[in-house]
């Protein structure tokens, strides 16, 4: 079939839908549609048949209704000749041979009905049986084409939800670089700031030794001891001095 039958095919389908939405591949409407066809030549070939059957049942009822005449012809001309009746004998027999030949007529036609019905009968039921196979594979074809169709759009929406998730991942990639920068860009900023007051200066110089005063508990304490310690020994030599005095008086 060419290329333009294909698409008066597709065509007639559609029609043939009735504008039932299309969600197969245009193949499978196409095919659908020859089959339609398949079936409706096949029940063409159905009438076609009944009316050859019907052909050769007239066919073998004349058949039979010859025999009898015939029959019935023989048994006139046996009376006529029983009687002498020679010519009308023979006429009788004039009749029988025109029944003869009707019936070998009729004969030759009911023949010709049966090897066409026979014929017709064996195309029927190779049709039928390429039908129902043909459309086993037709329906193992579109079940096929669901489940193709249900995995794509399974795949279609894995497909989005690992780009989904893949942009997600970059967002929050992206958001921890802007974070890191911005980490980095304060202790810049912090160090920058530093080194213009001098702060850095005197913590490298605190952590040499150098310079400073020591601060914290431990310094205070140390101080008030060396404060107490040397207010003892103030107090000493005053105590000597005074005991002396005290014995000359």
């Amino acid at each position: 079939m060419g290329i333009l039958s294909k698409i008066f095919t597709a065509v007639r389908g559609a029609a043939s839908e009735g504008g039932q939405a299309v969600v197969d591949h245009q193949a499978l409407r196409i095919l659908d549609q020859e089959i339609r066809d398949a079936d409706r030549a096949l029940s063409q070939s159905r009438t076609d048949l009944a009316s050859l059957i019907a052909e050769r049942r007239m066919a073998d009822s004349k058949i039979v209704d010859i025999d009898r005449r015939i029959a019935e012809y023989e048994a006139h001309a046996g009376a006529a000749l029983q009687r002498g009746e020679e010519k009308l004998a023979t006429e009788v027999a004039e009749r029988i041979a025109q029944l003869e030949s009707e019936r070998a007529a009729a004969a030759e036609t009911a023949s010709h009905y049966e090897t066409n019905e026979r014929g017709l009968r064996e195309t029927i039921r190779k049709t039928e049986a390429n039908l129902r196979r043909m459309k086993s594979q037709v329906d193992t074809v579109k079940a096929t084409a669901s489940v193709q169709r249900a995995q794509a759009a399974v795949a279609s929406r894995h497909s989005g939800a690992q780009s989904r998730m893949q942009n997600a991942m970059d967002s929050l990639d992206r958001i921890k670089q802007r974070q890191a920068k911005q980490s980095l860009q304060y202790e810049a900023a912090e160090e920058l700031q530093r080194e213009e007051t001098g702060a850095d200066l005197d913590a490298r110089l605190a952590a040499a030794g150098i310079g400073g005063a020591p601060g914290g508990a431990s310094a205070v304490l140390e101080r008030l001891k060396a404060k107490q310690l040397g207010s003892a020994t103030e107090d000493r030599p005053t105590a000597a001095i005074e005991g002396p005095r005290r014995q000359i008086t």
